[in-house]
């Protein structure tokens, strides 16, 4: 499929820069739902079954990320999950489209929220909790009124990360969701079809910008891991 270049092609750009910014915003929502309160489980002990979790949550840290994404594609393809919804549901099947991108991006962002919101909530400690259930606070309510703001500037480093993590993947999107504009292409995809179609102005724009967005997420994420330094005891 040959696709306009980024910004000889206004309409283009916003198209790929709002898909791109959809993404980003509703794949840190969910791993932020999920990956927290894994987080909180996996801070509050050392048993053998939380190891495990937590090296399965952790494979998409390693592993290349085409190689997660041929699963992915395989799983949410006809062969996979998806074709057994999509024969079931009468719709299509989920690779390559903007929800096949979500729970992709999801799983690759995982990793990172949980490992910044673990460190987060481990440097809460127990006795914050603790003490939270001396008063007669349920666990549910411990975690949100208690847990989540002493770790907040944790957290919000590792929304951060996702956020940014999801907003420069490449090798995953490619995978399973392709270069359709409008669907699924990214910025990260409008970026190698500029260098492939030799528009190097363009791509140096995007690639910049990316760039700054990337120094930006660093700052964050240095300026609230030292707020959370100074609430250490």
């Amino acid at each position: 499929m040959t696709s306009q270049p980024l910004l000889s092609d206004p309409h283009g750009a916003v198209q790929a820069l709002r898909l791109t910014c959809a993404l980003a915003a509703t794949t840190t929502d969910v791993a932020m739902l999920l990956g927290a309160p894994l987080a909180w489980w996996l801070a509050r002990g050392t048993d053998w079954r939380r190891d495990v979790v937590g090296s399965i949550l952790t494979l998409p840290l390693v592993l290349p990320p085409t190689v997660l994404g041929f699963y992915l594609l395989l799983a949410l393809g006809p062969s996979g999950v998806g074709g057994a919804l999509s024969r079931f549901t009468g719709r299509p099947t989920l690779a390559f489209t903007f929800t096949g991108l979500v729970i992709g991006s999801v799983i690759a962002a995982l990793p990172y929220v949980v490992q910044s919101a673990r460190a987060a909530f481990e440097t809460v400690g127990r006795a914050p909790v603790e003490i939270a259930y001396t008063l007669r606070a349920s666990p549910l309510r411990a975690f949100w009124t208690v847990a989540v703001p002493l770790a907040a500037p944790g957290l919000l480093a590792a929304a951060v990360l996702a956020f940014a993590h999801t907003m420069g993947e490449f090798g995953l999107v490619l995978m399973i969701g392709g270069d359709i504009p409008g669907r699924t292409r990214v910025l990260a995809m409008a970026l190698y079809d500029d260098v492939e179609a030799g528009e190097w102005r363009e791509a140096h724009l995007i690639a910049g910008g990316m760039v700054g967005f990337a120094f930006v997420v660093i700052l964050i994420m240095t300026l609230a891991q030292k707020r959370l330094a100074r609430r250490k005891p």
